[in-house]
Parts: C-alpha cells; structure tokens; sequence
C-alpha cells in the first residue's frame, strides 16, 4: 500500500469532490480515481459511494479514514523525528566527569547547551580519567570532562579555563592563616595523594610541583576520591595539594593556603572521539567550545 494513496484517500474525503480534491493535491482526476480504486481492490471493500453529483463515505470508509490520519501522523512524526536527530537537535548524550571537576565550569558548559538544544538529554557518569579514554575509544561515552591535557589518539580534547593548585590544610595548622606558605617549610608534614592510575595528571602535576621545591613529600594516605582526600585533611590527617575549585564544597575544618611563587595550573579538558557518527555530540561539542572560550575571556577581564 502507498503512503500516496492514503494522502490522496484523505484529501478526497476532506472535500467529497474529486475536482476540488484533485486541484488540492495538485494532480489531474485519472490519478487520483486509480488511486482510490487501488486501495479499494486492495482492501477488498467499498470507501466512497460516488456518481457524477456526490461522493460519499461508507462506514468502512469512514473507519478507514480515522486510520489512514493517524497512520500519515505517525509517518510525520517519524520523519520529523529522525531529521532532527540528523541535525543533532534530539537524542541522548553519555558524558564522562571526573568528580574533581565539579566545582569547575562543567555544569555550566553542559546548562547552556540544554537551553541551546533542549531536545536533548545528557547523562554524565563519573569516573576516572583511565575510564574515560577507554570508554571514549570504545564508543561507550560520547564525551568526557577530566584532568589533563594529553588523550590517546584518535581523541580530540578542549582545554578548560584554568585553575590552580593550592594547599589544602586542616584549620588547627599553625600555617592555615597565613596568606602564602613556601612548600620548603612543609619538609616533614604527612601528605594524602590521589593514586597515581586513578588521576595521573593530577598525580604528576602534584609531584612536579615538590620537586620544583626541592621537597620529597611524606605520602601517609591515598584516597581515590577527592571528597576523600579532603574529609581526611578536615580531621588533621594529613595535608594535600589539589586544585582551588574544591574549595568550593565549603567543606569544613580546612582551610585554603596558597604556595608561595608563580601558581601551578591545574588542567582539565573536554575529550572526545570524533570518528563517533553522532549529530548530537557535534552540537554539544559546538557549544562547549563556545561556553570554554567565553569563559576563558571572562578570566582575562
């Protein structure tokens, strides 16, 4: 059966006059006579009762036509639908986040891409950064935000707008009010560290900034999450270097100490797999790289 015979069965049905019918659909009355006879033969029963004065719906025709709208709606529907998941307007986005990245611009960048393109849903998964590269290669994420500046080929990244380190210090320490403090001082303190195969960038950015110092950093904990890492130094277990957007979680007993000389950056990075056939992430990426740079000029004025 041919969706064009049931437009045609409708119109003819809108204005019982195969003339009028005829104009509307822009054709000649042969086609549209054929048409009708074809889905009646098809069928097997009668949909109009016609003469040269009137055309007329039988009840199978009239039950018929109620179908064939609703058949043409769904058909509609569908186009409708899947042209826009073409041009990335609908659909659903899995986007990793290191929870270190919480407190950065993230939730923001993915905020005006949902009033960008409210068709679409994003659903973030936290995880590490080793995760997210290889779920992004498998195709098992669309997109991810974590720490860093390197990704595996053939990931495409953004760098986020910067952030620093900072120290990261019970509130009783006799340094917690000082306005900077020179890591030198802070030779013999207990440190909790990220692993190393949880955060690498992190884990080395952290190490690289003890070695410019001329310091070996006593490491008494690991923890894997930052949350975990500040509750630890909130109850004086030992101190951290992390970036300052955690600061941010307000949590209390700790307090935010910045290093003395020129601040180390704290990078991160929206990554992605572009041989990844999805409209949807090009639009997401489209956005944030706006969002980023937008951002990244507000940080400048």
């Amino acid at each position: 059966m041919k969706l064009q015979f049931l437009r045609y069965f409708v119109v003819l049905c809108e204005e019982l006059h195969f003339g009028r019918a005829a104009s509307k659909l822009a054709i000649t009355q042969s086609p549209l006579s054929a048409a009708i006879k074809s889905l009646e033969e098809e069928l097997g029963v009668k949909l109009l009762l016609r003469n040269s004065k009137m055309v007329q719906l039988t009840p199978a025709g009239a039950a018929y036509l109620v179908q064939a709208r609703q058949i043409l709606e769904r058909v509609s529907s569908a186009t409708s639908l899947v042209k826009a998941v073409d041009k990335g307007m609908i659909g659903r986005l899995d986007i990793g986040l290191g929870g270190s990245l919480i407190y950065r611009e993230v939730l923001p960048i993915i905020d005006q891409f949902n009033r960008e393109i409210p068709g679409i849903d994003i659903r973030l998964h936290e995880l590490p950064v080793a995760d997210q590269f290889e779920r992004l290669l498998r195709g098992q994420l669309h997109a991810g935000f974590t720490n860093g500046l390197m990704v595996p080929p053939p990931l495409k990244s953004i760098a986020l707008r910067d952030d620093v380190f900072v120290l990261y210090m019970p509130e009783g320490h006799p340094m917690a009010d000082r306005a900077v403090v020179d890591l030198r001082e802070l030779a013999d303190e207990r440190f909790i560290l990220f692993p190393r195969e949880i955060g690498p960038a992190n884990h080395d950015n952290v190490l690289a900034i003890f070695s410019r110092a001329g310091v070996h950093p006593r490491i008494v904990h690991e923890a894997r999450t930052w949350l975990t890492v500040m509750a630890m130094v909130s109850q004086g277990r030992g101190l951290a270097v992390l970036p300052s957007s955690m600061g941010k979680a307000r949590m209390g007993g700790v307090r935010l100490v910045p290093f003395a000389g020129p601040p180390t950056v704290a990078p991160a990075m929206l990554a992605w797999n572009p041989t990844l056939v999805a409209p949807a992430l090009a639009t997401f990426v489209e956005s944030a790289a706006r969002a980023i740079a937008a951002q990244k000029t507000d940080s400048k004025i």
